[in-house]
This record gives structure tokens, C-alpha cells and sequence, in this order.
């Protein structure tokens, strides 16, 4: 969540990213399930299926009700479909969601039960100067995410001893930054940046879109299946033609999201465009954006670069100019404290 998370919710809810796209190193992503494959190669078996499923539908459709039946389903998905739909705040997308933000702070709460678990004896103490950092430009990004409509958030701060450059922020603001991320972050403008993106998850409620998607999802990959394709083919072709590029859309949304967070508190949003160039050129090359859930790191400094302008009037909204916080800069050796 950069997951996801939150970008740690990726398709089986993971908890954290790797150094290359903020997913979930391997060691921390959730149980691996078997996959079942149905029908085999048996080439009779799925002729059967297929002739099954088809036979159904004929009968169906030889119903003299058949017609209203459609427009009965197609009228109670549609309008339920444009009931759940809602605004995401300070993008103005629309989506489709039937998960409330207590049912998703629930999902996030076992989320950090296990990565607590993972990771205990790793926990710094709260008097540790990287904690205090990270606790620090928190509190300035806070009010902004309560201005977005996140109201009566517990926020907590977890900052973990790990080379992994990782962070994410889970429903229900439990913080976890992995220490591996800071000489990254450079200063407090990048450590803004990344908490900014993370942060910007939760705003915009990306776990419970993801989980309102599942039916869809699903459906898909039956209706694929009448057509001869094993679970495993079916979920792939499903994988890549839209749990990818809806992953890539909500990463490139906390991105916007998060620099106009950081920008409103009076962090120079430069730093999260110089913050993915250190990303692309220290991470190495990750796989094309077409086979992934997050964008390029190249992609996200080009978008950024497009939405710098915008950041600027909303740091001229809150009087940055005036103040001595805007373009603050701590050294790298503060931040290996």
C-alpha cells in the first residue's frame, strides 16, 4: 500500500510491500491458499460442464418470464450498483463500495495483530529518535486527513528495525514504518511523502473498493469458466485485466491524494517526486506496469510532476510561504538515529 495496502491489501489482503513497489515481502504475506482447478484436462468433463451450464440457460431463457427476469435482475443490480456509489475525497473519483469503514477497520485490526506478532522484539521504543521523527510529521499530516472526512481515527506508530524499505498505514491508523525506508525518505519531506501515500489509502478507503470488487470478480471468473477456461487461466485473465490496473489506479490516486496532504502541511511536495526517482534508480527494475499492481517508479515521478502545480495552491492555502515548516530539510545522518 506503495499498500495496499492500503496497500497491503492486495488481492489476499497482504500486510507489507517490498523495497521495489511497497508490497508485501514474501516472508510477510498472508498464508498461501491451494488453488483448485476444476474441470482438469479432461476434455469430456469440461464439454459436460459447459453443456450443463448451457442447458440451464436454454431452459431459462424458453421461460415466457425470461425477459422480465433479466430486466428484474439487470434493474435491482443497477440501481444497487449506482446506490453504493460514492466520491472519493480530494480526487473526486467515483467508485462503487458496499464496505463500511467499520467493517474494513475491523479487517485492518487482524492485519496488525499478525504483523505485530511478526515483528515483535523489533518494535523501537517511543523515545527513539526515528520514532519521534516519524511521530512528528505525522501530527502535521493528521489534520488533513480529518479535513478529507477521516474522523475518530486511534492513530498509533509503529516504526520497525528492519533494512526492509517498507511502510504502510492499516484501516484504523495503526502506523508501521520499517527503519529500512529512512535514508530513502532523506529528510522529513520524504518521510512525508511516504506517509502521505499511505495515509491517503485510508482516506480513500482503498481496502473496502477492493472488497466490494470481490463479487465482480468472482462472477467474472465463473462466466470465464463456462467457456472452457480452468479457475486458475480464468483468474489470471481476470488478474491482469482488472485487479491490476485497479491496483495501479488506486496507487496512483494516494499518490495525488498524499501529495496534496503534504503539500496543505507545509512539506515541499517536490520531495515525493525526488523520493520515486531515488526509488527508481536504488530499486533496480521491477516487472512491466502492465503485470503489476503499482505503477512505475517512473510513471509516479512524471505524474507527480503533472500535479505539482496544484500542490503549490494548496500549500498557498495554508500560508506555507509564511511559515518556517515549508521546504524544511533534516540531514541523513539525523535519520539513521
Amino acid at each position: 500500500m506503495f499498500r495496499p495496502g492500503f496497500r497491503v491489501f492486495d488481492s489476499a489482503f497482504r500486510t507489507v510491500r517490498n523495497p521495489a513497489q511497497f508490497r508485501p515481502a514474501k516472508h510477510a504475506q498472508s498464508r498461501a491458499y491451494r488453488q483448485v482447478r476444476f474441470g482438469g484436462k479432461n476434455p469430456q468433463g469440461a464439454h459436460g460442464r459447459f453443456h450443463f451450464v448451457s442447458s440451464l440457460f436454454r431452459r431459462w431463457a424458453a421461460r415466457s418470464t425470461f425477459y422480465r427476469d433479466i430486466g428484474l435482475i439487470g434493474l435491482g443490480t443497477g440501481g444497487a450498483y449506482v446506490y453504493n456509489l460514492e466520491e472519493v475525497p480530494i480526487s473526486g473519483r467515483r467508485r462503487f463500495n458496499i464496505i463500511s469503514p467499520r467493517i474494513e477497520a475491523q479487517i485492518g485490526a487482524a492485519t496488525v495483530d499478525e504483523v505485530q506478532q511478526q515483528y515483535q522484539g523489533q518494535m523501537l521504543p517511543d523515545w527513539h529518535p526515528s520514532v519521534r521523527r516519524v511521530k512528528k510529521v505525522l501530527e502535521r499530516l493528521i489534520p488533513f486527513a480529518e479535513e478529507a472526512g477521516l474522523h475518530d481515527v486511534n492513530w498509533e506508530i509503529h516504526v520497525i528495525e528492519s533494512p526492509e524499505a517498507n511502510a504502510f498505514v492499516a484501516p484504523g491508523g495503526k502506523v508501521f514504518v520499517f527503519t529500512g525506508i529512512l535514508p530513502l525518505c532523506e529528510d522529513d519531506n520524504g518521510i512525508a511523502a511516504v506517509l502521505g501515500h499511505e495515509i491517503a489509502h485510508v482516506v480513500a478507503h482503498h481496502t473496502a473498493e477492493k472488497l466490494s470488487q470481490a463479487p465482480f470478480v468472482l462472477l467474472g471468473v465463473l462466466a470465464l469458466m463456462t467457456f472452457d477456461l480452468s479457475f486458475q487461466l480464468s483468474s489470471a485473465v481476470l488478474n491482469l485485466f482488472l485487479s491490476m490496473p485497479a491496483g495501479r489506479k488506486q496507487e496512483a490516486e494516494a499518490d495525488q491524494i498524499g501529495l496534496m496532504m503534504m503539500a496543505r502541511a507545509c512539506y515541499r511536495p517536490e520531495a515525493a517526486m525526488e523520493f520515486w526517482h531515488r526509488m527508481e534508480t536504488t530499486g533496480g527494475a521491477g516487472p512491466p506496469e502492465l503485470l503489476s499492481t503499482h505503477p512505475s517508479h517512473h510513471n509516479r515521478e512524471e505524474k507527480i510532476r503533472e500535479w505539482l502545480p496544484r500542490a503549490h495552491e494548496q500549500a498557498e492555502r495554508s500560508d506555507c510561504s509564511a511559515t518556517s515548516h515549508y521546504g524544511e530539510y533534516e540531514t541523513q545522518a539525523e535519520l539513521k538515529l
